[in-house]
């Protein structure tokens, strides 16, 4: 897979994350690492970072629920808008994670 290609699959996959329900730039890495031969959470994190303006970057967190850094209030707010479980100052893991069907 081309860096081109691995750009828009994660794209592709931040898009089918449900309203209510996030995924970690971890998991997205996870979820690709069979079909793009890369595992790296920092690598999805540089993808959503310079192209996820089109997509629900919002609903992308780290694994611990930590929303997108100097994006905090947007994010939090489209999350609660959502009816995302929201726990503290980020995304309660527990009952917020998502995992595509294959």
């Amino acid at each position: 897979m081309t860096p081109e290609e691995y750009v828009e699959e994660v794209l592709a996959v931040v898009e089918r994350i449900p309203p209510g329900r996030v995924m970690s730039y971890g998991a997205i890495a996870d979820y690709l690492a069979d079909r793009s031969g890369r595992a790296s959470a920092r690598l999805v994190g540089s993808v959503m970072a310079r192209h996820g303006a089109a997509v629900p970057w919002h609903r992308v967190v780290n694994a611990a629920g930590r929303l997108p850094p100097g994006h905090e209030r947007e994010a939090r707010d489209r999350l609660a808008a959502e009816g995302t479980p929201l726990r503290g100052t980020g995304v309660n893991m527990t009952s917020a994670a998502w995992w595509p069907d294959d």
